[in-house]
């Protein structure tokens, strides 16, 4: 791996551990922009503490050394919620503001995970 590309995963990793961090503590302590998105989607207010949960064992999988098929899971998980978000505001018909961060997100998600290490990957022998 070039050093070129373990900045570009350690940058887009680090993003994406402090973004799904804060996002998890204010949907576990349901802070009222969190709650309004919320409402306003239509989900119920439970949902918020099984995604902040989630999303904090996520960031953990993926920063941890070793267990590339837990990271992959974890890599998977916070694909499905994002582009999840990104489906949910575009079906209420949000702004293009509205959907800017989660397109964002979801292009750090995908970076970190293409550019991880060979060590963080189920194949890597086979790259």
């Amino acid at each position: 791996m070039t050093k070129r590309n373990k900045i570009i995963y350690w940058v887009a990793t680090i993003y994406l551990a402090v973004a799904f961090l804060l996002g998890a503590l204010l949907q576990l302590l349901r802070v009222e922009h969190t709650v309004i998105t919320f409402e306003h989607l239509g989900y119920p207010l439970y949902f918020s503490t099984i995604l902040g949960v989630w999303k904090i064992l996520g960031v953990i999988a993926v920063l941890i050394p070793k267990y590339p098929l837990l990271k992959e899971w974890a890599y998977a998980g916070f694909f499905f919620v994002v582009s999840g978000a990104v489906i949910s505001h575009i079906t209420m018909g949000d702004s293009a503001i509205e959907l800017a961060p989660r397109f964002w997100t979801l292009f750090i998600v995908i970076v970190s995970w293409y550019f991880r290490p060979l060590d963080r990957k189920i194949n890597q022998g086979y790259q």
